[in-house]
């Protein structure tokens, strides 16, 4: 396990935080990604934590599956880019299958951080209690 992601599992486990399923990849970045859940409207919605030895950390959020659409498409793309021009700390996008994708990216200079992580949920967990009914507004038009 890299170093990032022992911090982090240390971070975890002091704290008492068990939400996370852990999973290291076999790869040339030795890299990890702790797998849960953010609830929003009732939803769960899949988060990753994705740690490996890059100089970045990784918080990724799926936001809608399958949610591209050739009735949603101009809409749908005209507000992942505003939201992602708006809001500094995250990127929408979809990804190659079309979901609605939401990441943030950070940079780890020296040592990992476990509260810089776990803080960043909280500025998520507000971003998509104030914004996931319009996401889904516009993913289910047409």
């Amino acid at each position: 396990m890299n170093k990032k992601a022992e911090a982090f599992k240390g971070y975890l486990e002091e704290k008492d935080i068990k939400v996370f399923e852990v999973e290291e990849l076999d790869d040339q970045q030795q890299t990890v990604v702790f797998r849960s859940s953010i609830t929003t409207e009732g939803h769960q919605l899949p988060t990753i934590v994705i740690l490996d030895e890059s100089i970045f950390a990784m918080v990724r959020v799926q936001i809608s599956p399958k949610a591209l659409s050739d009735d949603n498409q101009l809409e749908l793309l005209k507000l992942i880019n505003d939201e992602s021009a708006t809001y500094k700390p995250f990127k929408v996008y979809l990804n190659g299958d079309g979901d609605l994708m939401l990441d943030v990216c950070l940079i780890v200079d020296e040592e990992l951080k476990g509260d810089t992580i776990y803080t960043m949920f909280s500025f998520i967990i507000d971003y998509l209690n104030n914004n996931y009914r319009k996401f889904m507004k516009c993913v289910w038009q047409g």
